[in-house]
């Protein structure tokens, strides 16, 4: 007597390793993809407030430069139509310059504190130097005491 043999079925589908493989490699480039955009958007704040920072920066310099380098500029009667800025304290100026002023300067809810200091490089010379500072890791209003980035530029007059 020959034996029956049986048919064997093999059922189609996805086996549960195949299934936990591959949700593992869903779930790590979905983390990856978080990751990327909040660093992104944490990096285009930060060059917002740079980019912000070094307008006023410059901003201050040519309106200083307009008014042909003055010892009494106020920046506060010039350019408080433009900008809201305020008296106040700011980063210390550089020890061979003369205090001009320290204000704050507020714009789109974040503070940027200001130092200008001028002093006379040769006659008829003057030079203006500027401190922009301000807070990157908090974000809105900030006090003196979050400041953690900064940059100086100088500027002349005749």
């Amino acid at each position: 007597m020959i034996p029956k043999t049986r048919k064997i079925r093999y059922r189609s589908g996805f086996s549960l390793v195949g299934i936990m493989i591959a949700m593992t490699i869903l779930l790590a480039a979905l983390i990856g993809t978080s990751n990327f955009r909040y660093y992104s958007a944490l990096d285009s704040q930060k060059a917002a407030a740079k980019i912000t920072a070094s307008r006023i920066g410059l901003l201050l310099c040519e309106s200083w430069r307009g008014l042909g380098g003055t010892e009494t500029y106020d920046p506060v009667a010039y350019l408080s139509s433009d900008l809201t800025i305020t008296t106040s304290s700011g980063p210390a100026e550089p020890g061979d310059f003369t205090l001009l002023g320290s204000y704050t300067v507020n714009v789109n809810n974040a503070n940027f504190y200001i130092t200008l200091s001028w002093k006379d490089v040769s006659a008829g010379l003057r030079a203006l130097n500027i401190i922009v500072a301000w807070a990157q890791r908090q974000q809105g209003q900030s006090t003196i005491s979050d400041i953690d980035k900064t940059f100086q530029f100088t500027t002349y007059a005749l």
